[in-house]
């Protein structure tokens, strides 16, 4: 074939992934203009009018929960480092767990955001409701700028612009920078118009997609290897260079130094501290408890639950055929070709999968749906983290604290909006400023801060008689400072160096290291100092705990009677 039959074949894959993006984004603001139409009041803003039934809020709940991370970035860790990364599939998993437990919890006590729950226990709330407000948006910015700095890379290589080459009259670099202002654009569309109301069904559409792929791919994967599991890894192993050691622990995480005893160990607590904080700070971040007020009641919260955790559950056992499959069907050399990370081995195995179908067309076709859903479930997961911020700005903040809890509600609306377009803003410029830098530590960081600074509180709100306002404020500001300080003093930032190439690893480059916390992932550390600030906080403050508010937010924890 000539050098321009193939860039026009390139570009045909092209034009037809461009036109489903178009396709997509147009049904999202069609969804988004019609909600805008059926949003009255802070009720229908903030909650949807928690009028979702159970079935849809749970496909919503599992759109939130599996991100673009979750479809393209564990596919790709399984691809290249075989059992540890599917690690990653069991941890993302068992984190649900916990996370639905306390969330249905706080769905039964709160009204709008985590903030709600924590001052039923307490008589002096401003303090509360501004450290809540604090740590949400925090957490929310730092997820949201990784997931957006992921979408312009990602999309700009699905898209099939390369250094060098052009997009539209763009050079690579400037069509990155346009899709992280798309996609910041579009996210606050949906939120400042559609309210929870257009951000819910969005994942809905989102998650429907996502699943319909995902399933697709398995079936197709298996059927190659004549549904046989053993074959497909056998044929992964040989096709990983790694051979046997392909399905084995190790490659990835713990590994063991030679004559490094101690750089084994911190490898090993490194592990452990990840799997930390993968595990409980879902259970921290906002848009996930956001999520569960948008049902009437503790019926149908628990109907959702049952939902998100069978389409949760599902997509983590397809994402093993995905991982092994596109190092089977794919080959490792040719994943590393197109991105070190492995981000793009599902895309890659979409195409492969559909030129096996239907011939080149076929694998067009499949490369651009497959890259059309990562578009989707990056525009539903950042509107998610949008909707969450505004909320916690314009109530907690606005309405609780400056206008002491008796704003009008058309003020209150008027604010979040007002919020969404700030922070999405904010979140736009920070994301190109950092879009060449390595923000991988942001979205551990995420995790880090939700699980050290959210989870105590809530934990400690729910279950603990003695917890006073002072420990809530102690064990959130010291949970997020914490986290925040040892990701700043962590090889991540600083100091790391790959030992083959010699090239810098951290955030910084090489030559600068003042790093003194050796670990990548804080958890380990974070949360355990997270709670003894809490503990440590109600045992110094000077109120004293309701005993009375405790018995009545328990009551409503376990039952739902009197909740919003």
């Amino acid at each position: 074939m000539t050098l321009a039959g193939a860039a026009a074949l390139a570009g045909n894959g092209r034009t037809i992934t461009f036109g489903l993006f178009i396709a997509l984004v147009c049904v999202t603001l069609a969804i988004t203009v019609w909600a805008r139409m059926h949003t009255d009041g802070a009720v229908d803003f903030y909650a949807g009018g928690r009028r979702f039934s159970g079935p849809q809020n749970g496909l919503a709940l599992a759109g939130d929960y599996m991100s673009a991370a979750s479809f393209l970035g564990i596919a790709g860790i399984i691809s290249l480092s075989g059992y540890d990364g599917f690690l990653y599939s069991i941890g993302f998993l068992v984190a649900w767990l916990p996370a639905l437990l306390i969330v249905q919890l706080m769905r039964n006590t709160g009204r709008f955001t985590m903030a709600d729950v924590l001052v039923q226990r307490v008589r002096r709330q401003s303090s509360v409701r501004i450290a809540a407000a604090v740590s949400t948006v925090t957490v929310s910015v730092f997820y949201l700028i990784a997931q957006m700095v992921g979408a312009g890379a990602l999309i700009a290589l699905l898209l099939g612009v390369r250094p060098g080459a052009t997009f539209l009259g763009m050079s690579a670099g400037t069509a990155e920078v346009a899709t992280i202002v798309v996609v910041g654009a579009l996210m606050i569309c949906y939120v400042t118009f559609g309210g929870m109301k257009g951000t819910t069904w969005v994942q809905i559409v989102k998650t429907a997609l996502l699943m319909f792929g995902a399933t697709l791919m398995t079936v197709l994967v298996l059927g190659r290897f004549g549904f046989d599991l053993s074959r497909l890894l056998g044929a992964a192993a040989g096709a990983s260079g790694k051979g046997h050691a392909f399905l084995e622990p190790g490659l990835k995480y713990g590994k063991e130094v030679a004559g490094h005893s101690s750089q084994t160990l911190f490898n090993k607590l490194d592990f452990v501290s990840l799997a930390f904080a993968l595990v409980l700070g879902t259970a921290g971040l906002p848009h996930i408890v956001t999520r569960f007020y948008t049902v009437p009641d503790a019926r149908a919260a628990r109907t959702s639950v049952n939902w998100a955790i069978g389409l949760v559950g599902a997509f983590y056992l397809m994402t093993i055929a995905l991982g092994f499959g596109a190092t089977a069907l794919v080959g490792r050399r040719e994943i590393l070709a197109n991105d070190p990370a492995g981000n793009t081995a599902a895309p890659l195995l979409a195409r492969e999968l559909g030129r096996h179908v239907a011939g080149r067309i076929g694998g067009d076709v499949m490369l651009a749906f497959v890259a059309s859903v990562a578009f989707a479930t990056i525009l539903a997961v950042v509107a998610g983290l949008v909707m969450a911020s505004a909320t916690s700005l314009a109530h907690d903040y606005f309405g609780n604290v400056l206008m002491l809890g008796r704003p009008r509600e058309r003020q209150e609306v008027t604010v979040a909006r007002f919020a969404a377009f700030l922070i999405g803003s904010v979140a736009i410029v920070l994301a190109v400023f950092v879009k060449n830098l390595n923000v991988a530590f942001l979205v551990a960081l995420a995790f880090a801060m939700a699980a050290s600074a959210n989870l105590p509180a809530i934990v400690f709100a729910l279950f603990w008689r003695r917890f006073n306002a002072a420990g809530m404020v102690a064990g959130i500001y010291g949970g997020l400072v914490g986290s925040i300080v040892l990701v700043v003093f962590s090889p991540v930032v600083s100091g790391k160096v790959d030992p083959v190439t010699g090239r810098s690893l951290s955030l910084f480059p090489k030559g600068t290291d003042f790093h003194w916390f050796p670990l990548d992932n804080p958890g380990l550390v974070s949360i355990p100092f997270g709670f003894l600030c809490a503990v440590v906080g109600t045992f110094l403050g000077r109120d004293r705990a309701d005993a009375e508010r405790f018995t009545e937010l328990s009551v409503r924890s376990l039952t739902g009677t009197g909740a919003h």
